[in-house]
């Protein structure tokens, strides 16, 4: 499989190490040095472009892969209020998308129990929901995506809250989970929910050791999507 790596920093790189000792070739490599050299042909050689660029220019990097039929794993976060723009245009390129929030496989797997718990929890209303988030001080966006995708899933199963807020202000409203992101060193992700009651508490926690999980995911993703179009995550790579 022939690979373009659209943000070549540290992901981008873990990523080729992964990917080329997996087989696979990497044809291209783009930073914010030579983007505005790179041409509609040398995508093309690709048979599939990796994305973790930055939010500021993700959605236009989609666009050209979508223009030029080269199908688009995604990690970047920071853009998701273009969602719906970016599914409509590849739905009408034919483009195939596969986007994570975070593409390491405990996390994933973490999301599962994050919405049992969450589950189990909606009827116990002493309990207050806190969500924590620890990263590099290099991160763009706060909260991280992996935060917002845990959230979510709490969202969608405990009827409770209607909404996450950064906890910029506290206390936020009693229907608001708040969210905290700090930025420390060169953390690679700390994720915790916890569930608070003035007697007890709950706590569940992913912890990253490095970026290879995560480079790691997103060369299965791209091995994932070889052949396909429409627009996928890890759930459908993963089958959960």
């Amino acid at each position: 499989m022939k690979i373009a790596l659209l943000g070549y920093g540290r992901m981008g790189k873990a990523i080729e190490r992964i990917a080329e000792n997996r087989g696979h070739l990497v044809t291209l490599k783009i930073d914010e040095t030579n983007r505005t050299n790179c041409t509609d042909t040398q995508l093309k050689e690709a048979d599939i472009a990796i994305d973790f660029s930055a939010p500021s220019i993700a959605v236009a990097n989609y666009k050209w892969c979508f223009d030029n039929r080269v199908p688009v794993v995604s990690g970047t976060t920071g853009w998701l209020e273009q969602w719906e723009e970016v599914i409509a245009y590849c739905k009408d390129k034919d483009g195939g998308f596969f986007y994570a929030s975070n593409f390491s496989i405990g996390v994933n797997l973490f999301f599962q129990l994050n919405t049992y718990l969450a589950q189990l929890m909606s009827g116990c209303e002493e309990y207050k929901i806190y969500i924590e988030e620890t990263h590099h001080i290099h991160k763009l966006d706060a909260p991280s995506g992996t935060a917002i995708t845990i959230a979510q899933g709490i969202l969608e199963h405990h009827p409770a809250y209607k909404s996450w807020k950064l906890a910029h202000e506290i206390p936020l409203p009693a229907d608001i989970i708040p969210v905290t992101a700090k930025r420390e060193g060169e953390v690679p992700g700390i994720h915790t929910v916890l569930y608070k009651s003035e007697v007890d508490q709950i706590e569940i926690s992913h912890s990253a050791f490095s970026r290879e999980g995560f480079a790691y995911g997103a060369v299965l993703a791209a091995e994932f999507m070889q052949g396909k179009k429409g627009v996928f995550g890890m759930k459908d790579m993963l089958k959960i």
